[in-house]
């Protein structure tokens, strides 16, 4: 069980990471051709793994359909607003915004799923908002380390995240997860073409050993080690606890942004993390049976 938690952990440290990463990434290459070539290094990865994994790839059009679905609110919405909004704001609060999601998945079960939501449910959409709501405001009235703007770029990303999340449940168990996130790539990619083209010049800031390396690291990690590690985890740790893990998310997107990018961690910050987190447990601490 300890091998279960530990790749659970790993998975969710990993996303929080990659928040950094994108952010210097972001700095160095246009965000359009960031996500091309991310996608296009997640196909050619993901392809023998699934064929390994679970053979034939093929899959019906209403669950293509709803893969291109996903993949345009959980690639492009998601990935071009939080690329975006890292150019306003700091990797330390794109990070806690992110812990927004389980709250957002909520309420959007509860509008367009028509799902009951239990009083817990609630008390983590209030602590979400409140969080956000510190954040957003304490931008307003900053000195320049990140920006209300951005952050709120990053939320958008969050809901597009969460619109992912929810069409995720509607073909639960119709796909193998491995395929669905290799035909999400494909789709991603096909969609990102005409974007990438405009800006394909900007490959030349590849030339650099370290964006190469960043590049290849975030591509990796993001669309092929965290998914692998995160249901190698779940098949073997206690259902409903998996979630909980994902606590590491903004506690590591944290510890980069202060540790590696030296960016400032305040007050408002603190109360953020504390408001943030705790509304991400209330909403995936598994309930008393």
């Amino acid at each position: 069980m300890a091998l279960a938690y530990f790749q659970l952990a790993l998975s969710m440290a990993l996303v929080g990471a990659n928040v950094a990463v994108a952010k210097l990434l972001a700095e160095s290459l246009p965000v359009a051709l960031i996500l091309g070539l991310r996608c296009l290094l997640a196909v050619i990865v993901l392809w023998p793994i699934a064929r390994a994994m679970e053979g034939r790839l093929g899959i019906g059009r209403v669950v293509g359909w709803n893969l291109a679905l996903q993949a345009l609110f959980g690639t492009l919405l998601y990935n071009l607003a939080l690329l975006a909004g890292l150019r306003l704001t700091t990797a330390l609060e794109a990070g806690l915004i992110l812990a927004t999601l389980p709250a957002v998945v909520a309420v959007g079960g509860a509008l367009w799923l028509r799902e009951k939501l239990p009083a817990r449910q609630w008390a983590a959409v209030a602590l979400a908002a409140f969080g956000m709501a510190a954040l957003v405001l304490a931008r307003v009235a900053a000195d320049g380390h990140g920006s209300a703007l951005g952050n709120l770029l990053v939320f958008l990303g969050v809901c597009g995240e969460a619109m992912y999340v929810l069409l995720a449940r509607r073909i639960a168990g119709q796909v193998p997860v491995v395929t669905a996130t290799f035909w999400m790539q494909v789709f991603s990619f096909l969609m990102l073409v005409p974007l990438c083209l405009p800006v394909l010049g900007g490959i030349a800031a590849l030339a650099a050993p370290e964006v190469s390396a960043l590049l290849v690291f975030h591509s990796l990690t993001s669309s092929v080690i965290c998914l692998l590690l995160w249901y190698a985890g779940m098949k073997r740790a206690p259902a409903g606890i998996a979630g909980v893990f994902t606590a590491f998310l903004p506690a590591t997107a944290a510890a980069v942004a202060v540790g590696l990018l030296g960016e400032p961690f305040t007050a408002v910050h603190a109360a953020g993390f504390v408001l943030l987190t705790g509304s991400l447990l209330l909403a995936t601490w598994p309930a008393r049976r």
